[in-house]
């Protein structure tokens, strides 16, 4: 089954660019000239893999819809986007966009982009069972020797990406991006904290997380 991806953008030729090339790489396409159109077509395709949204369109901008996209939806959203100032691209991560690409681009970059978003997406969406611990994604559950542990939202969260990156290194910068979002205020050693509670809870099962030290952490089972 081909992977369904929507463009917004109001520049008719950027968005026939797009198309096509996306259509080329066995991809099925959607396209939209602003974010209220954009909206409306994700409510009635709720097949949509992922969301490219230019920021300056007409009627409503990129950043807006965004912002309500996510609010109803873990889809993700890559900015595509001339505005180059670092706080336009912390805006747009503040807004709950995934990836941001700025205006020029490479059609091939634009591509691995998506390709990588897509495979993230997918790994976090299932559930896993390794060793003597398991985690359900849907069911925001996490059993260790059949019983049911329960874990704060960060914690499960930690937990889940540490899993869904077995065998890599995972650094407090990543888990703070992913976890507590881009506008977190505090410091890295609130990981650590969090890293603690999460061993202290999970009991047997906290030999599978690995400390890294000066970097941060690690999944693994060598069982």
């Amino acid at each position: 089954m081909k992977e369904t991806i929507l463009i917004a953008d109001d520049e008719v030729n950027m968005r026939i660019l797009i198309h096509d090339f996306l259509i080329s790489n066995n991809y099925e396409v959607f396209t939209a000239s602003n974010g209220r159109e954009a909206i409306d077509v994700l409510d009635q395709n709720p097949q949509v893999s992922l969301v490219i949204l230019d920021v300056m369109m007409p009627v409503m901008n990129g950043w807006k819809a965004c912002e309500i996209i996510k609010e109803k939806s873990d889809v993700p959203i890559i900015m595509l986007t001339a505005k180059s100032d670092e706080k336009d691209e912390l805006f747009s991560f503040k807004r709950g966009a995934d990836e941001y690409i700025k205006k020029p681009f490479s059609l091939v970059i634009l591509l691995a982009r998506i390709q990588s978003i897509l495979k993230r997406s997918i790994n976090r969406k299932r559930d896993y069972k390794r060793g003597c611990l398991v985690v359900e994604h849907e069911k925001h559950k996490v059993f260790v020797e059949g019983k049911e542990i329960i874990l704060s939202k960060f914690e499960f969260e930690i937990l889940y990406l540490l899993m869904a990156s077995e065998g890599r290194i995972v650094s407090r910068e990543k888990i703070i991006e992913s976890v507590f979002g881009f506008d977190y205020e505090g410091t890295a050693r609130a990981v650590d904290t969090q890293i603690t509670r999460l061993r202290k809870k999970i009991g047997v099962a906290k030999k599978y997380i690995k400390t890294v030290r000066g970097y941060g952490y690690k999944f693994e089972v060598n069982e």
